[in-house]
């Protein structure tokens, strides 16, 4: 099992390192040809780092692990909201300031709703998958409105001022686009396939490994650039990129892999996994969405979904047990 665990290793190191690569040369390139700021942080850095998810769950759904494609999905937005929020708030309190933030969390809580009504059945086919895909462009469309229209927004101002500390020339940008691709393309194959080979030598579904060690790090580029926002008082775009993630993880990530394979869906899934997930996004919703002028999401309230989470792994850790 030795090999199967340094492709683990070296996948998660190389998937890190390449959607970090992706998202600096993707938003030089997107500069470079004028695009808004908020567009910017919506649209290119949302997609950059959920780009590792979606590779990952693709090549899952391609190798015939569905468990792995749809938990990663859903354990990566468990991860985003309970360990990468929590800590950046246990590290300071996050002020919710952004108007299209606040706009964007009703329509998570949605989403997540319309994805728990379409896999009740038990099945991802097709047609679900293209639902949750049309729905995925319809708010595309709706970022790129917004990105064009709000210029004065919170987000778009700290995206501006994050944009002046990473000058890069337009040739630079381009290659480091291409280069981070292609490696994020290698690395989610190798991070798959050293899962597939620990969840058989190891007795455990290939749905835990894809909520646990594939989830975490996937989720890594969301950590990295989320506790690298908030030490430098960048607090909507902390949680933008948990917001933005989690919706493309939900909608695009689980969507691609349905439509290129259709997929049973395990019911732990849907009686565990899928709650949870709607829990933390509820929690995310009340402590983010404000009732007065500016939300905040304190220390304490980030130490509860820290503790959420590390009893939610616990769980699964004890399911894994069980099974082996």
């Amino acid at each position: 099992m030795t090999l199967p665990i340094l492709a683990i290793v070296a996948g998660l190191v190389l998937l890190v390192y390449s959607a970090d690569r992706f998202v600096l040369g993707s938003s030089a390139t997107a500069r470079h040809f004028g695009m808004p700021p908020l567009l910017i942080g919506m649209v290119i850095v949302g997609f950059g780092t959920s780009v590792p998810e979606m590779l990952v769950s693709l090549m899952a759904a391609m190798s015939g692990t569905p468990g792995i494609a749809l938990g990663n999905a859903y354990g990566s937005n468990i991860t985003n909201i309970g360990l990468i929020l929590g800590a950046t708030a246990v590290l300071g309190p996050v002020m919710v300031s952004s108007q299209v933030l606040r706009k964007e969390l009703p329509i998570l809580i949605g989403v997540t709703l319309l994805t728990a009504a379409l896999l009740w059945d038990g099945s991802l086919d097709r047609t679900n998958a293209l639902v949750l895909l049309a729905v995925f462009f319809v708010l595309v469309g709706w970022s790129v409105y917004q990105g064009m229209h709000s210029t004065r927004d919170a987000f778009g101002q700290e995206m501006e001022q994050q944009a002046g500390t990473q000058p890069l020339a337009l040739k630079a940008a381009l290659g480091w686009t291409a280069a981070g691709l292609v490696l994020l393309i290698i690395s989610s194959r190798m991070l798959v396939w050293g899962a597939m080979k620990v969840a058989v030598a190891l007795g455990m579904s290939d749905l835990v490994i894809g909520l646990t060690i594939v989830a975490v790090g996937t989720s890594l580029p969301e950590l990295a650039s989320s506790l690298a926002a908030a030490r430098r008082g960048e607090h909507d775009i902390a949680l933008g990129n948990v917001v933005g993630s989690n919706l493309f993880n939900t909608l695009a990530v689980v969507g691609i892999a349905g439509a290129v394979q259709p997929m049973q869906v395990d019911p732990s899934a849907l009686g565990r996994d899928l709650l949870v997930m709607g829990g933390f996004t509820v929690a995310l919703f009340v402590m983010g969405y404000p009732v007065r002028r500016a939300g905040r999401i304190n220390r304490l309230e980030g130490a509860a979904l820290l503790c959420a989470y590390a009893a939610y792994t616990v769980w699964l850790v004890g399911v894994a047990g069980q099974s082996a």
